[in-house]
């Protein structure tokens, strides 16, 4: 009998896999191989593609570490993804194998007001979430711009932040311990209730952020902080962009840290502005500083802000209107998408999106971003979380030609390198994946390979989603 060729030899082993895989979740229509599933699995929000064998979407940690066990022993790759709104491929399975869809383990399990912390699943949404803790009178500040549809356990993978991390702090500062299966299917839990502890190495931090590259999170502890009673917004415009980040040193200088400061330069105004007519927001390059706390507190501050940045401002505007307020952070949040009424033949791409540099350099990142923008001819919207050094870079072009493409990747290139050549780094919050792999060597040196022992410790085979990270 002639032996089976590669392509029989591969099609009885996806069956196989896939038998197997619907034995530990009972429900053939929670593992999926059909090729219309399987393309919508392919991307994340960035540029990079990668098509998996299959789509496994698990309800409980036991079925999470019986899928890992069998993935281990035959050494199957393994992406875990949360809602898919990653900015970097960090979800996209460039290696084929199994994608871990976490996105039906979303429950919120406990919500322990005394101890000011909850317990979630992973897949549960971040506005989800806040939802369920407002009525106790609570939130979880870390706010991106996806949070209508990121996950929680995408958050901690990427340890996510946003528009108030300024003052609130990223990710990271509010998990308190994890559920993870690691890559042989072992189950582990770090961290523990309480919220401090110098017992061991802290296995919490160490898997905040490494992006589904260590284990797979199936459950999160989440500390929660009480809501302010009153919020603010001061508007304030200027001249320039540069003059805009020279008056956020100025304001964080003097000693006073808002709850948000976002800048918005003359040509994000301009497309919000198409969005939405109705929009008030003043002409040049805007500095949104919000501040939150008493109703005493915050008028104070707001007061404050407006008296360091008039000497250079050209316009100030303070608003205590809480559905203004709201408006104009919808509005913030719906950059990424509008950009195309600025030029609705080209889109937007995301690279070179996510530099940040310490606060004090954030006038000259804002220069050079826009000389890399002049010199190679490419526009660029500049807008993002200046208030702790964060910069999105929003680069568009017509994605049918393909010096335009070159010009993309230059562009790119050059805004990293400038981050780096700063002091700063090549992604605040959005990841590395696969988009910015090759400057970690840059940014971390001899470090990267301390993390390159860490992932062969936990991860042997190499099953957790590999190709990220240059790991």
């Amino acid at each position: 009998m002639p032996g089976k060729t590669s392509l029989q030899a591969e099609t009885v082993s996806l069956m196989s896999l896939l038998e197997d895989l619907q034995k530990i979740v009972g429900d053939g229509r929670r593992v999926s191989a059909s090729p219309s599933e399987l393309y919508c699995y392919t991307f994340d929000a960035s540029q990079i593609e990668g098509r998996p064998d299959v789509v496994v979407r698990p309800l409980r940690t036991e079925e999470v570490s019986k899928i890992l066990k069998l993935a281990y022993h035959q050494e199957v790759p393994v992406t875990t993804r949360g809602a898919g709104t990653g900015l970097a491929g960090g979800a996209v399975p460039l290696k084929g194998g199994i994608v871990l869809d976490m996105s039906t383990m979303n429950r919120v399990i406990d919500v322990d007001v005394a101890n000011i912390q909850a317990e979630v699943e992973p897949g549960l949404i971040r506005d989800d979430f806040n939802q369920a803790i407002k009525p106790y009178g609570f939130f979880f500040p870390p706010d991106p711009g996806s949070s209508a549809m990121c996950t929680i356990g995408g958050m901690i993978a990427n340890n996510a932040s946003g528009m108030r991390c300024i003052k609130y702090g990223t990710t990271k500062a509010y998990v308190l311990g994890l559920e993870v299966v690691l890559a042989d299917g072992t189950v582990i839990n770090t961290g523990s209730r309480v919220l401090k502890s110098s017992a061991g190495y802290d296995l919490t931090r160490l898997m905040t952020g490494s992006e589904g590259t260590l284990g797979v999170i199936t459950r999160a502890r989440i500390k929660i902080a009480p809501l302010p009673k009153a919020r603010w917004l001061i508007l304030t415009a200027f001249s320039s962009a540069e003059e805009a980040g020279r008056a956020v040193v100025k304001v964080l200088s003097s000693g006073i840290i808002p709850s948000a400061c976002e800048i918005l330069d003359k040509t994000t105004i301009s497309v919000l502005k198409q969005c939405d007519k109705k929009l008030i927001l003043p002409d040049g390059d805007v500095i949104l500083f919000e501040v939150d706390g008493t109703v005493a507190s915050t008028e104070e501050d707001a007061k404050s802000i407006a008296e360091v940045c008039a000497p250079t401002a050209t316009s100030i505007r303070r608003i205590s209107s809480q559905m203004e307020m709201e408006e104009i952070w919808a509005a913030r949040k719906l950059i990424g998408a509008s950009i195309s009424r600025l030029q609705p033949e080209k889109s937007r791409v995301y690279v070179g999106e996510d530099v940040g540099v310490p606060i004090k350099s954030v006038p000259e990142i804002i220069k050079k971003v826009q000389e890399i923008s002049d010199d190679i001819g490419l526009p660029a919207m500049k807008f993002g979380h200046v208030g702790d050094g964060n910069l999105h870079v929003a680069l568009f072009i017509d994605v049918t030609k393909k010096d335009h493409w070159n010009k993309l990747m230059e562009a790119a290139d050059r805004i990293h390198l400038a981050a780096l050549d700063l002091g700063g780094t090549v992604a605040s919050e959005h990841g590395i994946g696969k988009a910015r792999a090759q400057y970690m060597r840059r940014q971390h040196g001899p470090a990267l390979d301390v993390m390159r022992v860490i992932k062969r410790a936990l991860d042997p085979v190499g099953i957790l989603n590999p190709g990220k990270l240059d790991l």
